[in-house]
């Protein structure tokens, strides 16, 4: 009869950030193990709390189902003699898998007889086998930070005090480091006094909670939510949802309570960011706003406890909050003290990056850049002004003791103290605007100044540390330049901007080698080329999450990509054309002249060579569609000129109907590869449609 096993391992508070990542180790890690064992089960649930890392599989069966081992061996003709004999081939494939001859099975199969080594593995009980399963699970878990405690040699996240492991109502003998498993779980820290006593896994949940402990991280993060937004609006107010702040209160906490807190009135004369970063970021408390999303005097905590002596927490919590806001109110006079623009100096005692110099350095790249853009776009003089100035004081905020303690609102105080020293509006929000976006989903930045700045400045980033050798590998990141090609992608995309990638890439590149003090890795043409390809792997992901199928993407990636809105352009172009009649008509004269282009060296055709009629109707339907083309898509008239290019149906197959293309007449064959290669490159210019995967019919 099929029992529930249980596992818990008990510890030292964990940190929250291991959490997540662990529970989702150890799910992957049982389904693998059970399934490799033959070990059927109901399902699998993992539990957290900062004292615990649970494991709850329901119904697990109590026996391995039969196994069946096939291994073949050599063919008929290897392995018997001309008399029918075993050779010793046969007779060695045998006794390596501990059968005799005469057990060995002979299969037809496609290409030929062979034998086989049929074996049936007999299903062992699960109490037989689970304790090992038990053991890799927890040595099979990796953390960021993992320690040792003791003597012990093992590792993990924080020191292991008790362990759990029953199946059914029985314990599951584990030794691990000289801690032996048990049927002793413990309860709330505070509110819980002594070990319990577990009978079987299916109580688990509710003994707990019992014990003021919530076990089960789904529910107690559903918790934790429903408390602070009633909460909030019993307060008058409400709480934006944030994510990662709830995660993180959800695994600080066994069992959660919330509870409202006052700021007092002399700080609410910050910026609401300057308040709530540090109640965010280093309280873990939840800001409560009013209906237009200004900050109210009041925050929300969660405690890990009972709704008892809440004023004493509440005091407790703000007296705590206090400090932190005495120094960012500090910070602020300091800050002020002088204006934004003269700290911009001081930027040149701040690395960028080693060997990609000084952050001033970066400042001037980007001021350059900017005016590029701004020259690009045709903006006027006062809009120009208007982006230099914000490129010059974009990075000044860096150097402010706010910025320096807090390091999440730079931009934001670049904003701030810009308009308190009377900077222009546009300016003041261009500046907080360049970091924009900071990450999938994010805002876009609004002003044209903002999002010169911030092509800048990503593009800087981007080509910088491509050009010293430094490129994200697997899941390592460490200077964010997957979301800067992103984020320059979306810039282009949103605004617009038809500005050619490679040449801006160029352009950045050669400004790193006005510095004689920076050390680049590849030249301007490999620089190009990678940052090219970067960028490339960011747009196809683009065109998916927008509905775009592969096959379209990579035809359109195909046929360039240097200009970001004409990639999308023409992949949304493509899709729509598809559904139309005259889709077929384009693949098909498209593919059957890019199919033997290749083979010629020239686009050059001469008339005068011409032997057949059709010869001649391609050709002057051809020059028709090449006047014509450039023209659409110089329009943006993408449909029209996959329509116009469609035309070259009819005459391409009247072409290959009348006439051998490969003949032996060099001057005759060249001179109809030639017009086969001018129809191919005429379809490069939308993309290349040889990728494309035409549906069954």
């Amino acid at each position: 009869m099929a029992k529930s096993l249980l596992l818990e391992i008990g510890t030292e508070e964990i940190p929250a950030r291991f959490m997540r990542p662990v529970l989702v180790q150890l799910q992957d890690l049982v389904e693998k193990t059970l399934a490799d064992a033959r070990l059927d089960y109901k399902n699998i649930e993992t539990y957290g709390t900062p004292r615990r890392i649970a494991l709850l599989v329901e119904d697990l069966a109590p026996h391995q189902r039969e196994g069946l081992q096939e291994v073949k061996g050599p063919s008929r003709k290897a392995a018997y003699d001309a008399q029918g004999k075993p050779t010793k081939a046969a007779e060695g494939f045998a006794r390596s898998q501990g059968l005799s001859v005469d057990a060995l099975e002979m299969r037809t199969t496609p290409s030929g007889e062979y034998l086989y080594a049929v074996k049936r593995e007999t299903g062992r009980p699960t109490d037989e086998i689970i304790g090992g399963f038990l053991v890799s699970w927890i040595t099979g878990l990796s953390f960021p930070k993992p320690m040792r405690w003791a003597y012990n040699e093992m590792r993990f996240a924080r020191p292991i005090r008790w362990l759990v492991a029953l199946y059914g109502d029985e314990v599951v003998d584990i030794d691990l480091e000289g801690l032996k498993s048990g049927r002793l779980t413990y309860g709330h820290r505070f509110l819980s006094q002594g070990p319990i006593s577990l009978k079987s896994p299916v109580e688990y949940l509710d003994v707990l909670e019992k014990h003021y402990v919530i076990a089960d991280h789904q529910r107690r993060q559903e918790m934790v939510w429903a408390q602070v937004t009633d909460l909030a609006a019993r307060e008058g107010g409400q709480v934006e949802m944030d994510e990662n702040l709830l995660e993180e209160v959800t695994f600080l906490l066994e069992y959660p309570t919330a509870l409202c807190g006052r700021i007092e009135d002399q700080f609410m004369v910050l910026p609401d960011r300057v308040i709530m970063t540090p109640m965010r970021e280093h309280q873990r408390y939840f800001p409560v706003l009013d209906s237009a999303g200004k900050l109210l005097p009041k925050f929300i905590t969660v405690r890990n406890g009972t709704a008892e002596h809440l004023d004493i927490v509440r005091v407790g919590n703000e007296k705590v909050l206090r400090p932190r806001l005495s120094d960012a109110r500090f910070f602020l006079e300091e800050d002020l003290k002088q204006p934004l623009v003269d700290l911009v100096p001081k930027l040149e005692k701040i690395v960028f990056l080693e060997d990609l110099g000084m952050m001033s350095d970066k400042v001037r790249r980007i001021r350059e850049i900017t005016g590029r853009l701004a020259d690009y776009l045709g903006w006027d003089e006062g809009e120009r002004r208007d982006a230099d100035r914000a490129a010059l004081l974009c990075k000044a905020d860096l150097v402010t003791k706010m910025v320096y303690e807090f390091p999440e609102l730079q931009g934001y105080m670049g904003m701030e103290y810009a308009g308190r020293n009377g900077e222009k509006p546009v300016v003041a929000q261009a500046i907080k605007e360049h970091y924009q976006p900071r990450f999938s989903g994010d805002e876009l930045p609004e002003s044209r100044p903002g999002v010169v700045v911030s092509i800048a400045d990503k593009m800087d980033s981007l080509v910088g540390c491509i050009a010293a050798g430094i490129k994200p590998t697997g899941s390592q990141d460490p200077y964010a330049l997957r979301r800067q090609a992103l984020g320059i992608c979306h810039l282009l995309l949103e605004n617009g901007i038809e500005l050619a990638l490679d040449e801006l890439i160029g352009l950045v590149y050669d400004r790193y080698l006005e510095l004689p003090e920076v050390k680049l890795k590849l030249k301007r043409e490999a620089v190009i080329a990678e940052v090219m390809d970067f960028i490339q792997q960011r747009l196809r992901n683009l065109l998916l999450e927008r509905g775009i199928t592969y096959d379209v993407a990579d035809a359109a990636l195909a046929a360039g990509c240097q200009v970001v809105p004409d990639l999308f352009r023409r992949a949304e172009a493509i899709s729509r054309f598809r559904e139309r009649g005259e889709f077929d008509d384009l693949i098909t004269a498209y593919t059957r002249a890019n199919n033997l282009s290749k083979f010629s060296e020239s686009d050059t055709v001469d008339p005068a060579v011409f032997v057949e009629a059709v010869e001649k109707k391609l050709l002057t339907v051809l020059q028709q569609v090449e006047a014509e083309m450039p023209r659409l898509l110089a329009e943006k008239k993408v449909e029209d000129a996959m329509l116009c290019l469609a035309q070259l149906r009819e005459p391409v197959g009247e072409f290959f109907d009348g006439v051998m293309v490969m003949v032996e007449d060099a001057a005759v064959k060249a001179n109809r590869l030639a017009m086969l290669k001018r129809i191919a490159r005429l379809g490069q210019l939308i993309a290349d449609f040889s990728r494309i995967v035409l549906a069954e019919k």
